[in-house]
């Protein structure tokens, strides 16, 4: 027993030169990162853990600052914390993620910084321990990047754009390729294909996404896959481009995919991706870029399958693994939703253009009193197509409507209100309303159909059925070259006469449509011949770029500069006040005004015919002979059929001419709309030959009914004649 403890105390109190050689062996050959570092923080010695870390021989290192060994803001952190223990005396903690150069990858360390102290307590050096924490790591990274997907991915409504977000996310911090094929229909915003149940599946590559080195290094020579020296088949070097289409076979890993509706991964000796790589030309990429790991994910939301994303590498040493292929499912499955979204809005505005642009003229009426260029642009944003409208109506006596309007709201919704309003407006300039009174008629039309509906859509803020619309109307009149101009909440008209003076006329503004009880009032203008009209929507002046204060000014100088051509008038000031693409539609109308000379115009007076009751219209003549007709008046200014026409004779009716003009003694005002003005009984002859006819048809022989010759008055209640009524007429 005494033996054994002297024994033990001479093992205790014996040098052991082994201990010294333990003591290098735990530092050199300990499986984490051990570095001492001096006071001025410069490395002394380094074990074996950091030079493998590192990729670095300790030589190279000594003496080295650790910014200097590894730049980068880890090492920068560090030292700075090895500054700290030197000077207080306490143990660091850090993480820090290296990239260490020919790494391809970051690392990720929980690192301690201690000082080391000699017997006295002064610190001598700082000795520097990290533990390798990879998967930690890796696992931070795949959040990081799925949180940045996010943000990333889906930041339009653009279809392309959205899949390209995608590869962009993936590339290079998951994958160094990566590629997005959608199916054929879907790519054009149409309903969802359906997959074949067998047979190959064509498809069209919508995004691509490589890191430099595997775009560079494959861009200037092909594969001769099978060349024995007669010429085999030569295959691209290089995956397939954006925007090409694509077969892949039955038995492709990318068509597995979508039939089996999940993931798969696949590494470089898989015998799917040897045999694919092998058989199709679209993979042969995948051999002469070196690729060793592919991830195969379909974009599938909502039940429908979109596409395939397809993920590689090649210069990255590490392979896919289970949670690099979780992580690609949670990117596609973001994107597929987007996808899906973007498809459906897609669908809805090309819809509601359809709708728009229908409820539009197609085609502008043929009249001789303006000469007009239009223009309509949807709006840029995710809000859809407004309900911006212009129209041009003709009417009688040579008269245009001229109409621009703007519903509230965007989407279908807006563009079916603006399709009421507009026929609405059509049918009451049909009865030749003013505009003050159409208007008038309009507003209330406006507050029946909003209490119709019963408010704005549930689970919206839209505005009902049109309330809130703005909306002018002017009628020009080329015999007197007058416009009759009323505005219900719309931006003022513009005028540019032949001298190049411009001018926004002052016309009142009443209130937008579907408020009631405020009056509109006209204002009326001269425009002389070869006047510039311009109206349009607040569109054009309410830009992220400037106010309407700001877009009149614009607008006046694009008006003050000549121009003969109204299209090149319409473009001018689309693009001076367009820097963009609108985030309201616009609808912009330019006319320039035309007059009908005297010579244009033929003006005779009609006798004067009393007032007869309905049921004696078409009574002969006291003591006129039984089954004698009612013998029609002759025309003004002739005796007989064959006398020589008058002036009028050659003139165009009202009725069968919309480039006529028809004046009539105007009624007095009231509340009520004014009724139309009052048509000849029977159309003037437009010919010599029709003169004759017409006079001819107008004979008693001819059986057509005709007014009695009025009875004499007689007795003191004689009523005074009835004034003549005077029509003017446009010669043809």
């Amino acid at each position: 027993m005494a033996r054994g403890v002297r024994g033990d105390r001479g093992l205790r109190k014996s040098p052991h030169p082994d201990s010294q050689a333990l003591r290098e062996w735990v530092f050199s050959q300990s499986p984490c990162i051990l570095a001492v570092f001096d006071t001025d923080l410069r490395l002394v010695t380094a074990n074996t853990g950091m030079e493998s870390a590192l990729l670095l021989p300790e030589e190279q290192m000594r003496g080295l600052r650790l910014p200097e060994i590894t730049p980068g803001p880890a090492s920068e952190e560090a030292e700075t914390k090895m500054r700290r223990a030197l000077e207080t005396g306490q143990t660091q903690h850090m993480q820090a993620y290296l990239h260490p150069t020919g790494v391809s990858a970051q690392r990720g360390w929980s690192t301690t910084l201690a000082p080391l102290k000699d017997p006295g307590g002064t610190v001598r050096a700082v000795c520097l321990a990290a533990h390798h924490r990879q998967q930690e790591h890796l696992a931070r990274q795949r959040m990081l990047l799925l949180n940045d997907a996010g943000a990333r991915i889906g930041t339009t409504s653009d279809i392309q754009r959205t899949v390209q977000e995608l590869a962009d996310v993936a590339v290079p911090r998951l994958a160094d390729f990566a590629a997005v094929d959608l199916l054929d229909v879907p790519r054009r915003g149409g309903e969802p294909a359906r997959l074949p149940a067998t047979g190959p599946i064509t498809m069209h590559r919508t995004a691509l996404h490589t890191t430099p080195d595997n775009h560079t290094s494959h861009t200037s020579h092909t594969s001769h896959d099978g060349d024995d020296g007669d010429g085999g088949d030569t295959h691209p070097a290089t995956p397939p481009a954006a925007g090409e289409k694509i077969l892949y076979p039955a038995q492709s890993p990318v068509a597995q995919c979508l039939a089996q509706g999940h993931g798969a991964l696949y590494e470089a000796d898989d015998p799917a991706l040897t045999r694919w790589a092998a058989n199709d030309p679209t993979a042969a990429w995948t051999r002469r870029q070196g690729t060793h790991s592919v991830m195969v994910v379909p974009l599938r939301a909502h039940g429908t399958t979109l596409g395939v994303a397809l993920f590689a590498r090649s210069h990255r040493p590490e392979p896919f693994e289970a949670d690099d292929l979780w992580l690609a499912e949670e990117l596609t499955a973001q994107t597929a939703v987007h996808l899906h979204n973007a498809h459906r809005h897609a669908r809805e505005h090309t819809t509601t253009m359809t709708l728009q642009r229908s409820l539009l003229p197609q085609k502008l009426p043929d009249q001789g009193a303006l000469d007009i260029a239009t223009r309509y642009l949807p709006a840029g944003s995710k809000a859809g197509v407004g309900g911006d409208w212009f129209d041009v109506i003709p009417l009688s006596g040579a008269r245009v409507a001229l109409v621009v309007g703007d519903v509230v709201g965007h989407g279908i919704r807006a563009s079916a209100t603006m399709g009421r309003v507009r026929t609405a407006v059509r049918t009451l300039a049909d009865v030749d309303l003013p505009p003050d009174e159409l208007l008038t008629y309009l507003d209330d039309l406006v507050i029946h159909l909003a209490a119709d509906e019963g408010g704005g859509a549930e689970g919206t803020t839209e505005t009902a059925a049109g309330i809130g619309t703005t909306c002018l109307y002017a009628v020009y009149d080329p015999t007197t070259r007058h416009c009759t101009i009323a505005r219900a909440g719309h931006p003022p008209p513009a005028v540019v006469t032949p001298d190049g003076n411009v001018r926004f006329l002052n016309v009142p503004a009443g209130p937008p449509l579907g408020l009631g009880g405020l009056p509109f009032e006209t204002l009326e203008t001269q425009l002389p011949e070869g006047s510039l009209l311009t109206l349009y929507t607040d569109g054009l002046l309410e830009t992220r770029d400037h106010d309407i204060d700001e877009g009149l000014d614009k607008m006046f100088h694009a008006l003050a500069r000549p121009a003969h051509n109204l299209d090149t008038v319409c473009d001018r000031i689309l693009t001076t006040m367009l820097t963009h693409r609108p985030d309201d539609d616009i609808a912009l109308l330019i006319a320039r005004t035309r007059a009908l000379n005297t010579n244009q115009i033929a003006t005779f007076n009609l006798p004067p015919t009393p007032p007869s009751s309905p049921k004696h219209a078409n009574t002969p003549p006291p003591n006129s002979p039984p089954g004698t007709s009612p013998t029609p008046p002759s025309p003004p200014n002739s005796s007989s059929a064959n006398s020589s026409p008058t002036p009028s004779a050659t003139a165009t009716h009202p009725s069968n001419s919309a480039s006529s003009t028809t004046t009539t003694p105007s009624p007095p005002k009231s509340p009520t709309p004014a009724t139309p003005p009052p048509t000849c009984a029977a159309p003037a002859p437009t010919t010599k030959e029709d003169a004759a006819s017409s006079s001819s048809a107008n004979s008693p022989n001819a059986g057509a009914p005709a007014t009695p010759p009025p009875a004499k008055p007689s007795g003191p209640n004689k009523p005074s004649p009835p004034t003549n009524t005077e029509f003017r007429f446009r010669w043809v």
